[in-house]
């Protein structure tokens, strides 16, 4: 390994082909990758994949993944294919996979941009700026690499109720430009893990899905979140979040969760 791409979550090896480093470590299983980092990368691949077929600069209005299971930190590849091609609307699908086994799709709708400045506005709550925001230290409840390499500032209001910004330390991919959309789709991830509804040890509560809606394109730096985790009776839940950069709401995103207790904190998870 060397100390550049040591330094980022992922290094190129070919075209389609990117080895994880230990930065992209689970929260859940260390020897498995947090899927974070690796819904980044497949924006990254997405994006480059648009500038090669035409200049005409369609934006993401949507990231729908699927989370099919889970991979070791270790070599995956990214295939891009488009769905629904378009002059105005096109849907793209991505997949990542391990040793030939699909982990995560991913189907991205590209939009025509326009002039709408005159129309923007949200009802949605401003956050409490990263600098009003107490610093938070997300190791303390979560092991891993990729927890291990982010900042976190805090305002937990109740379990599964809080707001919270998030900002990495570690780029995307070694020695290549990413987006601020990529860089912060790799942060989306976080976001089931930052106010729990209940303690990780006794009750594993894992997204199968992400989706994230977007009116417009994030800012680099940090990224915000205003979440809310629910539980049902029968196993389901739901992590639901606004998103926000430092100028305001960016989208909305959710994500299904498996609720499963757990007999001891040693159990598998």
């Amino acid at each position: 390994m060397t100390s550049g791409a040591d330094s980022a979550y992922f290094e190129r090896l070919g075209a389609t082909s990117f080895r994880a480093t230990d930065h992209v470590g689970g929260a859940w299983d260390t020897a498995t990758q947090h899927v974070a980092p690796a819904l980044g990368l497949m924006v990254h691949a997405v994006e480059a994949d648009l500038r090669s077929r035409r200049d005409d600069a369609l934006v993401v209005g949507r990231l729908s993944f699927d989370i099919l299971g889970t991979m070791p930190v270790d070599v995956v590849d990214i295939e891009v294919a488009v769905v629904r091609p378009g002059r105005t609307i096109e849907l793209v699908e991505a997949r990542l996979g391990h040793t030939g086994r699909d982990v995560v799709r991913l189907r991205a709708w590209l939009l025509r941009p326009g002039e709408t400045s005159h129309l923007a506005g949200s009802a949605f709550a401003a956050l409490p700026s990263p600098d009003q925001t107490p610093v938070w230290d997300g190791t303390s409840l979560w092991p891993g690499g990729f927890i291990g390499s982010v900042d976190v500032r805090r305002h937990l209001h109740e379990p599964g109720r809080g707001t919270y910004w998030v900002r990495s330390r570690v780029p995307l991919l070694a020695g290549e430009q990413v987006s601020p959309l990529a860089a912060t789709a790799g942060l989306f991830d976080i976001a089931n893990g930052m106010v729990v509804r209940a303690d990780p040890q006794h009750v594993a509560f894992p997204n199968v899905d992400l989706t994230a809606h977007l009116f417009r394109a994030p800012a680099p730096g940090w990224v915000g979140f205003d979440t809310t985790v629910s539980f049902g009776a029968g196993g389901l839940g739901v992590t639901s979040t606004v998103l926000h950069d430092v100028d305001g709401p960016v989208g909305t995103m959710s994500q299904a969760l498996t609720v499963r207790p757990v007999s001891a904190p040693s159990a598998p998870r």
